[in-house]
């Protein structure tokens, strides 16, 4: 299972409005997990088993908590049954279709 998310406070008394602190102490959990995981500007996206993936995300949000008076979550999941390696996998097949479009 593939599940990209993305965890932000809101609330935060910050007048510009960053929230990079809030967003690091998510990533920092997501990447002390061990599981296979990347992270764009957007979203982190994390891959492994249902209860081992939303675990992380839901200790991910925690760790937002703190850092204003609501935490708004956004998420979502590709679930395929007996697929490993997903996360480099799409990648590596939408690499190999464009080099076939030339």
């Amino acid at each position: 299972m593939l599940v990209a998310f993305s965890v932000a406070p809101s609330g935060t008394g910050r007048a510009d409005g960053s929230v990079h602190d809030a967003v690091a102490a998510a990533v920092k959990v997501v990447r002390e997990s061990g599981l296979p995981n990347q992270t764009d500007s957007m979203f982190t996206t994390i891959e492994g088993e249902w209860d081992e993936v939303f675990d992380v995300v839901r200790r991910a949000t925690e760790a937002v908590l703190p850092f204003g008076s609501r935490v708004s979550l956004v998420l979502k999941a590709d679930i395929r049954p007996g697929h490993t390696g997903e996360l480099t996998g799409k990648l590596d097949r939408l690499e190999a279709a464009l080099d076939d479009l030339g």
